[in-house]
Parts: C-alpha cells; structure tokens; sequence
C-alpha cells in the first residue's frame, strides 16, 4: 500500500497501564516540532467497536469532542486542538468500529470480488489507507498517531499489526515509534522498577516493532543507572530514553520534553533538519501568567456528570485559557444538578463568584439546573449556560418571569403544553441516535451593541454544536419584551443560538458549545469576559 513518501509519520503506543497521557504527549511533541516550523498533525486510532464517542456515556468515556466538520470525537482531540491551535477533522479519530463498518460495507457492494475477508490484509489495510489519508493531503511534514489503549489488548492486535507494516511501506527513515510506559516506585523497597516496562516492550517486539524511542512517566526522576538499564534491556539509545515526571500542569509538558530533548531525538531520527531553536516565547508567558495568578475566583460548574471531570474536559481547560488571560487563579467547584435539588441551595451556591450551567442530556437533574439558573438570575450573579445550560435559563424565565408555570423542553416533558424548547424540524424523524445530531461549525449573526457583539468584536461567528433541541421562536418576541434578548441568530434557519438578560450584569445563554474553540494561544472570548465579570462580582461584594 503506497504512503505519501514526503511526510514522516510518527506512532505513539502506550503499555503498562491505561492513562498514562499519550494523548498530552504527542500534544507536546507536536507542539515543540511545530515551533521549530515543521508542520504537523496527530491522529488518535482508537481499539473500540463504537463507530465513534457519540453514543457513549461522558461517564465511560469523557466528553465527546466535536470538530468543525461535525465529527464526534475522542476527547484526546480536544488537547491537539488547545496546544496545536488548530482545527482537527474527522480524519483524525478512527475507531475499530468505523474500520470494520468499512469494510463490511465494501464486502457487501462486492469490491473483494468474492475473496474471503480477512483481518489481515483486510483490515490492517483499511487502518493503513486511514493512517496514511492526513499525508496524502501534502499539508503536513509529520503525522502523528496515537494508538489507543495498551500493547497486548486484543483490540488493540490489528492496530499494531497496521503498524508493523507501515515501515515496509514508508521506509525506515519515515517511520518512528514512541513507546509511553510507567516506570512504577516501590515504597517498601525504595526503588523504581523497570520490569513492568521491559515486559511491555517485550510485547511490542513479539508484534514485530521495535521502539525507536521510551518515555517514561514516573513520579521520581530517572537516574543514570536505571536509563542504561531500559536502554541494554530494551534494545534503546540511551539517549533515546526520556523521563515523563508528574507535572503541575499538562501545560508543562512540551517543556519538560524540550528538556529531555525529545523534539531532537525524533528529528534525528527520521533524518530531518533542526530548523531552528523552538518559537515558545508566547507558550512560556501564557505559563507565567498561569503560574502567578495576582487574584483568584470561585466558579460553580453545575452539571450531572461532575464526579468525572473529563465529561466537561474543554470546558476546565478553557478556564484555565481564561484565568491566564486575566491573571487569576480559576476555583472550579464541579456542583451536581442533583444535589441543589435536594439541598439547600442558598448554602451551596453560597461563596461562587460565577456560575456556569453545563450541557447534558436527559431529565435527570434538570430542576437543579433550573433552580442554578434563577439563582443568578436574581443575584445577579454572572451567569453563563452552555447548550442544555442555555436551554434551562430560557425555561427558568419562561416559568418565573414570563409567569407560564409549565413551560418546559420536549426533551423532558414532550406532552408540555408551552414548550419553550422544541425538538428541531429536521430531527422530528430520525430515528439513530448516533451521528444524527445537528453537529460541527454554524454560521451565528449578532446583534450590534449588544454584549456579546462587545465580547467577541464582529457581527458574525463560526461556532461547534451538538444538539437536537431549540429555542421555540413562538415565544421569542414575549421574551424579548420582558428583557431576555435574543441576540444571536443563524442567518440560515433563524436558530435562537445566543440569549442575554437586559438588566443583568453577565447574564448569557449560548445554544453552541464556545469550549470547543478555545486553545492556549485564541482563549475563547465569552469565557474571558466571564471571568472579568466574576472578578468584578467579587470586588463588588467586598466593597
């Protein structure tokens, strides 16, 4: 199978244990090899038989990550996009399902001519033509791909197959694989054990690949003696052996493996020029501000998946984006939907500076959401509502100043004589959940002077979906009367997308998800503007 023999192709392989952050790593890697002016993209393969995250519980598997072109992916996408600063696609998440819905379809339109379909070379050549599918854009001089999961999983076999073959196709100076494993401590004992990674590259090699490069994730650092050891016992370069130490911040990776030298090992290896010194100038100030806060807030994120914080994965970091910008220190309280409804909410809501009402899905917790809502409201506390967060502030004003007491989504109550939020026309019948939604990147119109045209400085925005439900335009001119304006349209369908309060502080509801554009260099603007306003909130209390 032909490779685009111009663009280098790098894979990261993972063993020992699960979540060890391949994803953060290559993030970092790419990052230092693109300040040196390469340009480079990474891909996640991904062992599981969904065709994508989309159907998934955010409790199994984080949040579902949506890029421009409507493509639900793994979360891990999300960290290419905030260190990469740029917008990924469809071709950079490819699950075992989608493989195999690939070929199965191609068996069934007989393009095997009757040949029996086989894993391999069936579909160890469908995972290479998608590996191979970024380079063959001619955009890129590296791609990246991280294969999911850990070496020895039995889904995991026809990935590494893929890639053991992908060197007799690109040649060895086009082909480099990084193995992430654990190098465990022992307290009892005192030392750090190497075996666990030995056994792992062991593996790896019964599959035929040897790793050109170990990096190590470790809480201690490595000393000289256990390096020459990984080294002699899995067939390395010493210097080919990098530490990963426990970092404050995912944000500190690229320059820890600046320090070990990973972007060099890798350009050496695949015989490519070391363009220049990495341009990270606006990398470290971004960590300097994130570093040395001069003030701090407290941010309530009140949702129903907040015993995982990876179900509001973008959301988090965004904040983090956001609190750098101005110089402060972001406390995120994650605060269950369910438990406002069962408690005493002045206590709960008591000392946030700032309250965010995150997307879901489902009737679950959703009073608690809409109890958050009036909360602000009346407070005037500032106040911003993500997709369902949106839809909850549009139901809590329908209910309490519009006085239409069982106003109500379809979503929860689909008999509801006022539904305020409504199903959109074009998912009346659908029936497959998965993929169906309305998904990626819509056009929204502004209205000039208001505050969200003064926040993102035009009157027109490209912003992410993922949604089936809507504000109902029936009741739009009684809200609007009563001061919530809708003050973001899609010029296309009319869609309701962007609601803000009249005689409020920061009061707004966004139907998109703004979480999903924001990256360490482009912080997303409404989250900047909302931790201006909780800061203003504070200072205004303690006066």
């Amino acid at each position: 199978m032909a490779a685009a023999k111009t663009t280098k192709y790098i894979f990261v392989t993972g063993g020992v244990t699960s979540s060890l952050g391949k994803g953060i790593i290559s993030a970092s890697l790419a990052k230092l090899l693109q300040a040196r002016g390469f340009s480079v993209t990474i891909q996640k393969f991904d062992p599981y038989i969904n065709i994508d995250p989309g159907t998934l519980n955010p409790y199994e598997h984080g949040e579902c990550y949506v890029t421009d072109d409507g493509a639900e992916t793994d979360l891990d996408l999300g960290h290419y996009e905030r260190f990469l600063n740029r917008p990924t696609s469809q071709a950079n998440n490819v699950t075992t399902g989608r493989i195999y819905y690939n070929v199965i379809t191609k068996e069934r339109k007989g393009d095997f001519l009757g040949k029996t379909v086989q894993v391999v070379p069936h579909i160890t050549d469908e995972i290479k033509r998608n590996i191979y599918l970024l380079g063959e854009t001619g955009k890129y001089d590296i791609v990246i791909t991280e294969i999911g999961g850990c070496v020895g999983d039995i889904e995991s076999l026809p990935f590494i197959e893929a890639v053991r073959q992908a060197k007799w196709d690109l040649g060895p100076n086009n082909y480099l694989v990084i193995h992430l494993t654990l190098i465990p401590y022992l307290k009892a004992a005192g030392e750090l054990k190497t075996k666990p990674t030995q056994h792992s590259v062991k593996q790896l090699l019964e599959s035929g690949i040897q790793p050109d490069i170990l990096v190590c994730r470790s809480q201690h650092h490595l000393p000289n003696d256990i390096r020459k050891k990984l080294a002699l016992f899995c067939n390395v370069q010493i210097n080919s052996v990098i530490e990963a130490m426990d970092a404050d911040t995912i944000y500190d990776v690229p320059l820890l493996m600046r320090k070990e030298k990973l972007d060099e090992r890798v350009l050496a290896k695949l015989k490519l020029p070391a363009k220049s010194e990495p341009k990270i100038d606006q990398w470290k100030e971004f960590l300097g501000k994130l570093k040395n806060p001069t003030s701090e807030v407290n941010i309530g994120l009140i949702g129903k998946y907040v015993e995982l914080p990876d179900a509001y994965k973008s959301i988090v970091e965004s904040f983090v984006h956001a609190g750098a910008v101005n110089e402060c220190s972001v406390n995120l309280k994650c605060i269950s939907s369910e438990a406002i409804e069962n408690g005493d909410i002045n206590i709960i809501l008591d000392d946030l500076d700032g309250i965010l009402v995150a997307p879901g899905f489902g009737e679950r917790g959703i009073e608690g959401k809409i109890s958050a809502v009036e909360y602000t409201r009346e407070n005037k506390i500032p106040f911003f509502g993500i997709c369902l967060g949106m839809q909850c502030s549009v139901i809590e004003f329908a209910r309490n100043v519009l006085k239409i007491k069982d106003a109500a989504s379809t979503e929860m109550m689909p008999e509801t004589k006022n539904p305020v939020i409504d199903l959109m026309e074009d998912q009346k019948n659908i029936k497959d959940m998965g993929g169906t939604m309305r998904l990626g990147a819509y056009d929204c119109e502004i209205k000039k002077g208001s505050k969200v045209h003064s926040i993102y400085g035009k009157l027109k925005i490209q912003e992410r979906h993922r949604h089936r439900y809507e504000f109902n335009n029936k009741y739009k001119e009684r809200f609007e009367k009563a001061g919530m304006i809708a003050t973001g349209i899609n010029p296309d369908t009319n869609l309701v997308e962007i609601v803000e309060l009249k005689d409020h502080p920061w009061f707004i509801g966004v139907q998109y998800h703004p979480e999903l554009k924001s990256t360490v260099l482009n912080p997303q603007p409404l989250f900047v503007s909302f931790i201006r306003a909780a800061l203003n909130h504070k200072r205004q209390n303690n006066n």
